[in-house]
C-alpha cells in the first residue's frame, strides 16, 4: 500500500475506532471518561450544552498547541466531528450494559478501542485531534507518549471533578489505562518522522 494511502486509511480507521470506543465506555454506564467529566463540568458551570462544552474545549485546547509547536492536519478536522458522530450512531444501535460483567466488558472494549484508535490515527501522521495534539507535543518535549496521555487525562479529570462533572469508577480507570494502551500499540502504526 502506498504511504499516502496508508496514512489516510489509518486516520479514518483510527478515528472511527475511537468513536466506537467512546460509545462502549458510555454504554458501560460506569461514569464518564476524563474529558466527558470535564465537558460535563464546563456545561454545568457556564450553562451551555454538553456538546457545546466539547466544542469549546477543542478550540481552547488548540491554543495549547502554540507553545508546543504543533500544526493541525486533515485528521485534526476529521477528529473534531467524526468521533462524536460515530459514538452517537453506536449508542443509538445498542443499549446500556445490563450486568456488572457486561459493564466491565464494555468498559474494557472501549478503553482498548480508544487507545488502539489513537495509536493508529496519530501514527498516520496527518495531524492529531485537539487533545491528542497536546499529547504529541509533550512527547516531542521528552515525555513518553503514554505518560503524556495519562497526564492530560488526569488534568481533564481533575478540572472536571472540581467543576462538578459526573464521575464514576470508569473515569479513574480510563485516566490510568488509555495512555498505556496508546503506548503499547503506537510502535505498530507509527509513520511519523522522528
Amino acid at each position: 500500500m502506498q504511504l499516502g494511502v496508508r496514512k489516510y486509511f489509518q486516520a479514518i480507521i483510527g478515528i472511527t475506532l475511537i468513536g466506537v470506543g467512546v460509545a462502549f465506555n458510555y454504554l458501560a454506564n460506569l461514569g464518564l471518561g476524563p474529558w466527558g467529566v470535564f465537558h460535563d463540568g464546563i456545561s454545568k458551570t457556564i450553562g451551555i450544552t454538553y456538546g457545546q462544552a466539547g466544542i469549546l474545549t477543542s478550540l481552547l485546547t488548540l491554543l495549547l498547541w502554540i507553545p508546543l509547536k504543533q500544526k493541525p492536519g486533515i485528521a485534526t478536522i476529521f477528529d473534531a466531528f467524526w468521533i462524536g458522530l460515530t459514538a452517537d450512531y453506536i449508542i443509538n444501535l445498542m443499549s446500556f450494559a445490563n450486568s456488572l460483567f457486561f459493564q466491565y466488558l464494555s468498559l474494557s472494549i472501549g478503553i482498548t478501542l480508544i487507545g488502539l484508535g489513537t495509536a493508529i490515527y496519530v501514527g498516520g501522521d496527518l495531524g492529531a485531534g485537539p487533545r491528542d495534539g497536546v499529547m504529541v507535543g509533550l512527547e516531542e518535549k521528552g515525555l513518553k507518549i503514554g505518560t503524556a496521555r495519562t497526564l492530560i487525562e488526569a488534568v481533564a479529570f481533575t478540572c472536571g471533578f472540581f467543576l462538578g462533572g459526573k464521575i464514576g469508577i470508569a473515569s479513574v480507570i480510563i485516566v490510568f489505562s488509555v495512555g498505556r494502551v496508546v503506548q503499547f500499540f503506537i510502535p505498530y502504526f507509527d509513520l511519523r518522522k522522528k
